[in-house]
């Protein structure tokens, strides 16, 4: 084929720069599109490097969201992208079928030597979504019981076994019925999950160490007692460390805060895992599940997924656990998410709007709540009685208009908003997002005032937009 003949990506992006949204609306997700333009987040972004975007106008932004966590070591991180360059030039075979990976057995065994416990087999997945299928099946199989226990609010993908699991009814709706033997518990409620355990037949307990969805924290010895409870009565426990994992709480995994003495019999990471080039997963457990999932050489690919250990992927993923250990990113994820968090807290006294600040490492959660002044308690009242998730937008709006910080609402009906930086921040960005907080906070307590405008008006357009 002819140089001439070949396509021109950077052309092609130049040619239909500022595009974005008409493309989308047009042949993607026009839902989607009208929900990003009626708060303004209708950006165009075209340039990455670390915690930064550049838009279409040239204007730096700082990523507090990193693509869900998936971009923890930052965008385009120069060291695993020359790993991947490199490995590109070099015509390696990758996805032959009928082989044993190298690479995917080099990860694996990289994998193996961060986790706090024993835990034999490796599975690679596309997603954190196909890691949750993978755990279902495998549980199941391995104990020959049917039922699944999650937690309220949790949050494990939206796959259908996954979904069948999700604890946010926002999700659910509209896509019933759902995998059979799923039962919900409280989140930290350990006599509710002692009550479905005793009835016996529970394959496993899936569980966020931190919630994603309200950065909600595991009660201190929640995991531990759950884990105990989980042995006594013949269940497996299942770490769901997609978001949490990969050194984001300031440990490679979040369980390992509550100490050695964690012992999941399952643990499920993606997200960072391949530094945001790659969509990879991997699922992690003891031998002796393996061994009764694939029991037998006719049962030898029984679960399986076609992109399970490419070659590319697994050589992302090599290059992003040197990264984390060359460059001590969970070291600086534990000392910058402390820097936030408690520069957070030290507003409290100040702003009767500021609820609550939740963190580990840089999984940070910032919860509203209801003021006692009667003006500010008069519009927090009208803000929920039109949209119950509308609140939080009076921050996240001015953080990207003004302070070009990108930040989200941490979930449906919470009035919490979730920073989940790159683990690669420094203190000048943390507090580049500190006083643009202080900043929006403050405007927020003016009432009448732009922040309150800016909350009615979207309101408005959201009971319009349900009326219709």
């Amino acid at each position: 084929m002819s140089q001439e003949s070949t396509l021109d990506i950077i052309g092609l992006l130049n040619r239909h720069a500022g595009r974005n949204y008409e493309l989308q609306s047009e042949h993607v997700n026009p839902a989607n599109v009208r929900a990003l333009k009626t708060i303004g987040f209708d950006r165009c972004y075209v340039r990455a490097e670390g915690p930064y975007l550049w838009d279409i106008k040239g204007e730096k932004y700082l990523d507090l969201l990193s693509g869900y966590g998936v971009f923890g070591l930052g965008r385009n991180h120069p060291d695993v992208r020359r790993v991947l360059i490199d490995f590109l030039n070099a015509d390696y075979p990758s996805l032959v079928k009928l082989e044993a990976p190298l690479l995917s057995g080099l990860l694996a065994a990289e994998l193996k030597k961060r986790m706090p416990n024993q835990l034999d087999m490796v599975f690679f997945t596309n997603s954190g979504a196909e890691g949750i299928e993978t755990a279902l099946k495998y549980a199941r199989c391995a104990t020959g019981k049917p039922t699944v226990i999650h937690c309220e609010k949790s949050f494990h993908g939206l796959t259908y076994g996954a979904l069948s699991i999700n604890g946010d009814e926002n999700f659910r709706e509209g896509f019933e019925p759902f995998l059979p033997h799923c039962r919900i518990v409280p989140f930290s409620n350990l006599a509710a999950l002692e009550t479905q355990l005793q009835k016996g037949d529970v394959a496993a307990f899936v569980v966020e160490p931190v919630q994603g969805k309200g950065v909600n924290l595991a009660a201190p010895g929640y995991l531990l007692e759950a884990q105990r409870l989980c042995r006594k009565y013949g269940a497996l426990f299942v770490a769901d460390e997609v978001q949490s994992g990969m050194g984001r709480t300031g440990k490679f995994l979040a369980i390992e805060h509550d100490g050695p003495e964690m012992d999941p019999d399952i643990v499920v990471l993606a997200k960072t895992l391949s530094g945001g080039f790659v969509p990879v997963g991997a699922v992690l457990c003891k031998k002796w599940i393996h061994e009764k999932v694939f029991s037998s050489m006719q049962r030898s690919v029984v679960h399986s997924s076609t992109f399970s250990q490419g070659s590319f992927a697994m050589a992302a993923g090599l290059a992003a656990l040197d990264v984390l250990d060359r460059h001590q990113l969970i070291a600086n994820a534990a000392r910058m998410g402390d820097f936030i968090g408690n520069g957070l807290r030290d507003l409290q006294s100040r702003f009767e709007l500021l609820k609550d600040v939740r963190w580990r490492g840089l999984m940070i959660g910032i919860e509203l709540g209801s003021p006692k002044s009667l003006g500010l308690k008069m519009a927090w009242t009208m803000c929920h009685t039109m949209d119950k998730s509308l609140f939080p937008q009076a921050a996240i709006i001015p953080l990207l208009d003004k302070h070009h910080i990108i930040t989200q609402v941490a979930g449906h009906g919470v009035d919490v908003i979730k920073l989940l930086p790159p683990l690669v921040i420094t203190e000048a960005d943390a507090q580049w997002f500190l006083t643009a907080f202080e900043d929006v906070l403050t405007q927020m307590h003016k009432f009448p005032g732009p922040a309150w405008d800016v909350l009615t008006n979207i309101g408005k357009m959201a009971v319009t937009q349900r009326a219709r």
